[in-house]
């Protein structure tokens, strides 16, 4: 197989997940129309994936595994679906072939990863689980996991020794999600440990980046992350209004708003 094939093959694997995350269940009729080709073709692409557990084969669809059960962490990942799903392909395209990349946990980053599926020889420095399976084994990546105490619902690594080892590395882009912004009080998150987390990842970036859908404006959450002009760039499915707006100019903060025809088209 060329190197062509083998990225359109692992661009199309990508796909297909993002898509089952999104439904939970889907047949193989709906991907195959999705996606323009035959029931057999996608019956092939979705063999390796449940073979190696991504999926769960039903009789003519797939699903995510447990999905019954499926944790807090997998039901974000489809709420405002479309929104992270343009963000994060917005902020991969000012990732190069051959960037280094610090991705904190959240579900934003998460859809950005699979968005850098398509991308090269990355090198990928992370505590997320999620992170690291989706990049580890494509595309002649590096991939270096935090350790730590792994949480249940995410599987994300905290904790002193998951900010000890990240803080060792000096990468192009730092990439973190949120929990709230607003003007008064800057980037928050709702949990002290991926507030900490996120802080250290921010210190390590030439560029750093916040990636966040437009839900999370004019919010506050329990536990600052940073002030506003403790990143560089922010990119949103719309840009904040009113004193948010003008509290992040004032802070020199590139607002990057991911075109309304990608929001439409993956929705």
């Amino acid at each position: 197989m060329s190197g062509n094939d083998e990225r359109r093959y692992a661009k199309r694997h990508a796909d297909i997940l993002r898509i089952v995350r999104d439904k939970g269940t889907c047949t193989i009729a709906e991907l195959a129309e999705l996606f323009g080709v035959s029931q057999e073709s996608i019956r092939r692409d979705v063999k390796p994936l449940t073979e190696m557990g991504e999926l769960f084969k039903l009789h003519g669809a797939v699903t995510l595994p447990h999905h019954l059960g499926e944790a807090p962490f997998e039901k974000r990942m489809r709420e405002n679906a479309a929104s992270k799903r343009a963000i994060a392909k917005l902020a991969a395209s000012y990732i190069n072939d051959g960037d280094s990349v610090m991705l904190d946990t959240g579900t934003t980053t998460s859809m950005l990863a699979r968005e850098l599926v398509a991308k090269r020889r990355l090198t990928v420095v992370t505590n997320s689980s999620d992170v690291a399976r989706t990049l580890a084994t494509v595309n002649d990546n590096t991939v270096y996991m935090a350790g730590g105490e792994l949480r249940g619902d995410n599987g994300a690594a905290f904790g002193a020794s998951a900010i000890e080892f990240v803080s060792r590395f000096s990468v192009r882009h730092a990439v973190i999600s949120i929990g709230a912004m607003d003007a008064h009080d800057g980037a928050m998150d709702n949990k002290l440990e991926e507030a900490e987390f996120a802080r250290i990842v921010l210190t390590c970036g030439e560029m750093s980046t916040v990636v966040t859908d437009h839900s999370k404006f004019d919010r506050t959450g329990l536990v600052k992350v940073c002030e506003l002009d403790g990143f560089d760039r922010i990119i949103t499915d719309k840009r904040p209004e009113g004193p948010l707006s003008a509290a992040l100019e004032e802070a020199g903060v590139e607002v990057l708003q991911a075109p309304a025809e990608d929001l439409i088209r993956i929705a």
